[in-house]
């Protein structure tokens, strides 16, 4: 398996684990090692009272790309946890669909840093709405989590 397939299948296996990922319908556009690229589509649950996607969903789906970002750059068996998220909020998120690209922009034994880029796309045209960067911690992989040997 190539190192782009491994880190799209892991990709895939964390984001389809039961919990929030999956539970908010977020979808992975594309990984190779240390760069993710994750979408959500507009629904009502993920608004906010105007009716624009809520600054925390933005939040979530960064720090879930660089997570991914991160992880997919570290050696098999270890896992990226965040450990700090700051997030700069650029415009509002009134998309159709909201997209965080993620790349690792250091990846060391114990601490990886990655930069997210998040926007939303009405009619194929991008807004950038937010630049999040995250710092997270090496950890083993949950088991629950491990690719079938």
């Amino acid at each position: 398996m190539s190192d782009v397939e491994a880190a799209r299948r892991l990709v895939e296996r964390v984001t389809s684990a039961p919990g929030y990922t999956r539970e908010v319908g977020t979808r992975v556009l594309s990984a190779r090692p240390g760069e993710v690229e994750l979408a959500l589509d507009r629904k009502a649950s993920l608004l906010q009272a105007q009716g624009l996607f809520h600054g925390g969903v933005l939040a979530a789906l960064a720090d879930h790309a660089a997570g991914g970002a991160v992880t997919t750059a570290l050696p098999p068996g270890r896992f990226a946890v965040t450990v700090n998220l700051q997030v700069n909020f650029l415009a509002p998120a009134s998309g159709d669909v909201v997209v965080a690209r993620a790349r690792a922009v250091h990846v060391g034994g114990t601490i990886g840093v990655a930069q997210v880029e998040v926007s939303t796309v009405t009619n194929g045209a991008e807004t950038r709405c937010a630049i999040v960067t995250a710092t997270l911690r090496a950890v083993d992989m949950p088991p629950g989590l491990k690719a079938d040997v």
